[in-house]
This record gives C-alpha cells, sequence and structure tokens, in this order.
C-alpha cells in the first residue's frame, strides 16, 4: 500500500489559456503544449478547446458545433435547422485518428444566420432557446458551440489527444482556453467535457460547485435548462444572465459568483458595503460556493476568476504582446516564452482583459 505522499493525488482538472493582446495569431500546438504539461490533472474522461477568431471567412455567421449519436438525430436536427437558419455551409469536423479518443459521436458544424430579421438582443434570446431545446428535446444531438469566430472542441480523452484528434495545430487563433477533466461527481461523457459555450462567452472550471441544486433551480426557474449533467454548465448560464439579462460587467459578474463573506462586508466603508450588500441580497441565488478557478473566454476578451478562499491555483504570466494563465506555472514555462512577471490570482479576484487595453 503507498503511504500519504507517496502518490500525486490532484486538485482535480487543469486549466490554461493563450490571449493575444496585439491580436496575433497562435496555432493550437501551443494551447496542446501547456494542457499536456498538467498531464496528471486528468484522468483521460475529458478534454476541450475554445479557439477564437478561427473562423475569418465566416465572421458574420453563427458555427453550430454538433455531437450526433446517429443519422436519425442528425437529420432531426437538419430538418429543423433548414426551417429556421439560412445554412452557408455545413461539414464534418476534419478529424484525425488518435488512439486515446475512441467511441467518438458524429461531428459536424455549421455556419448560419437565423432566416428572420430581428433586433440584436432578440438575436441572441432566440439562438440560446434554439441551443437549449436541442440539448434538451431532440435525442441523441448535442449543440457544445454556437458563437460567431470561434469554436469549442471537446470529448472524452486526455486533451492532448483531443488536440491531435481535432488537428488543432491546423487551426489559427487570437485566443485558446484548454481544460483537462477529472470528473468526481459527474460522468464522463462527449457532451459533458468542457468549455461550455453560450454564443461567443465558452468557460472552463477547476473545481467542485456545492451550491449546483441552488444554483441549478434558480436557472430553471429563468428559462434555462441544464441537461449536460455536470456543475460547470450552470456557471456559463449564470454568467449569461447576468451579463445579458440583468446588464452586468463582466466585473459585476465576479463580485456576484464569487461574493465577499458577509463578515468582510461587514467591515467596508459605507459605499462599497452598500454595493455588495445589495448584489448578496438580491443575487443570492447565484453566489458559487465550494472550491473553483475559472477562464472565461469572450469576443476579444479573457476573465480569469478564483473563489473566495482560494480553494483552486491559478498562475498567470505575461509579456507585452500575450497574457497566459494555467493551473500550474510549469505549463507556461513550457513554451519557453520570455515574460514580464509571473503571479498567482488572489481569492476573488477577476482578472479581465480586453484586447486593445494597456494593463499595468
Amino acid at each position: 500500500m503507498k503511504r500519504e505522499g507517496e502518490v500525486r493525488i490532484p486538485a482535480g482538472c487543469a486549466i490554461a489559456a493563450i490571449f493575444s493582446k496585439d491580436g496575433h495569431l497562435v496555432d493550437g500546438s501551443r494551447i496542446i503544449t501547456m494542457i499536456q504539461t498538467m498531464h496528471e490533472r486528468s484522468n483521460g474522461l475529458g478534454g476541450g478547446f475554445v479557439g477564437y477568431d478561427i473562423y475569418p471567412e465566416y465572421q458574420d455567421d453563427y458555427a453550430i458545433h454538433m455531437f450526433f449519436d446517429d443519422l436519425t438525430a442528425k437529420r432531426t436536427f437538419e430538418s429543423e435547422l433548414f426551417d429556421k437558419f439560412k445554412v452557408f455551409k455545413y461539414e464534418e469536423i476534419p478529424t484525425r485518428q488518435n488512439p486515446g479518443v475512441v467511441s467518438s459521436p458524429l461531428i459536424w458544424r455549421y455556419f448560419v444566420l437565423p432566416l428572420e430579421q430581428r433586433t440584436m438582443k432578440e438575436e441572441e434570446n432566440f439562438m440560446v432557446a434554439t441551443m437549449l431545446d436541442i440539448n434538451e428535446r431532440i435525442e441523441g444531438a448535442y449543440c457544445f458551440s454556437m458563437g460567431k469566430n470561434m469554436g469549442v472542441f471537446k470529448g472524452v480523452g486526455y486533451p492532448e489527444d483531443l488536440g491531435d484528434f481535432y488537428m488543432l495545430e491546423k487551426y489559427q487563433a487570437t485566443c485558446w482556453i484548454a481544460h483537462g477533466r477529472y470528473p468526481t461527481n459527474t460522468p464522463g461523457w462527449w457532451g459533458g467535457a468542457h468549455p461550455f459555450s453560450l454564443l461567443d462567452m465558452a468557460l472552463v472550471h477547476n473545481g467542485e460547485i456545492s451550491s449546483y441544486d441552488t444554483n441549478r433551480k434558480m436557472l430553471e426557474m429563468v428559462g434555462y435548462k441544464c441537461s449536460l449533467q455536470t456543475d460547470t454548465e450552470a456557471i456559463a448560464y449564470m454568467i449569461d444572465d447576468l451579463t445579458r439579462h440583468h446588464g452586468f460587467t463582466l466585473e459585476e459578474c465576479a463580485h456576484i459568483l464569487a461574493a465577499p463573506f458577509w463578515s468582510e462586508i461587514e467591515k467596508m466603508e459605507d459605499g462599497q458595503k452598500n454595493y455588495y450588500t445589495y448584489l448578496r441580497k438580491n443575487f443570492a441565488d447565484y453566489l458559487i460556493c465550494g472550491p473553483f478557478s475559472i477562464i472565461v473566454g469572450f469576443k476579444d476578451g479573457i476573465m480569469a476568476l478564483n473563489d473566495r478562499c482560494k480553494l483552486r491555483s491559478l498562475v498567470m504570466a505575461e509579456n507585452e504582446s500575450t497574457l497566459y494563465l494555467a493551473s500550474e506555472e510549469s505549463a507556461i514555462r513550457a513554451l519557453k516564452e520570455d515574460v514580464d512577471k509571473i503571479s498567482c490570482i488572489r481569492a476573488s479576484e477577476a482578472v479581465i482583459y480586453k484586447r486593445g487595453e494597456k494593463h499595468a
């Protein structure tokens, strides 16, 4: 029997990101290198990536990525898709054989726009409602990505094997985010791998949400359906709801998701105290309890956030042109890039970078 200290027990999952601050393109082999360095944090039951600005020829169209269990599910989905959308191109997503990736579903992508003219807000609501409806109602069909000029690539396997499977070295992106999964309370399956995506927002998560039932019940009351059998799905929906429906910034979202303890709020100055009291009282069901670190991608930007006690590691490094994020410093060092500074993200701290903005 191995004794304590003789076996490594990882702190569940690995997350990593490369964000081009000046808009230069990075091929997918770089993010694969980062996530592969943290191989022991995964157990082969899930991995995935998201790349931004990878479809410049279809940058104004929604890129819908789909899993199908069989041709029946594919035909059912397509019969409805062609009724509601103008489809500019559809094809099987290119893959190559990899011994670490087995039993893959049918994997297709569709570049589309809704047939009916709507305001931007109405169109976004329509797209999200369509995605949630597909995942809940069409048996064997799972929409896992539907943003513009971005795409999610995920599945069951170690993340480096999935990166090879999807041939990510052939894609160029201004932002890459990756996840290596170590599921504990939820199953490892293709639809349940990270990232989770709604419109242009995509999220990866390391940790465990003990408040999942509270979060899920609240989300279902406002129209979201949690059908992908993992707690991380709820975080993506909460961020979508807070930003699109309540009008909060991502920084304000962080103040809600990782709100200070009441004991800390009591010690604040009146203005700050009133602000956090309002958020805690009015958005209590959005609070994430339990250990977590998350990376959130969005159009031309990225956010990293730790839980209130910093129970999951998250390291940041940067130079003039690029920001790097990872669960371990070793993943950043593996790229052999010169970085000006490297630091750990603090508890409840939201680090937000938007392309073109200066940071101290």
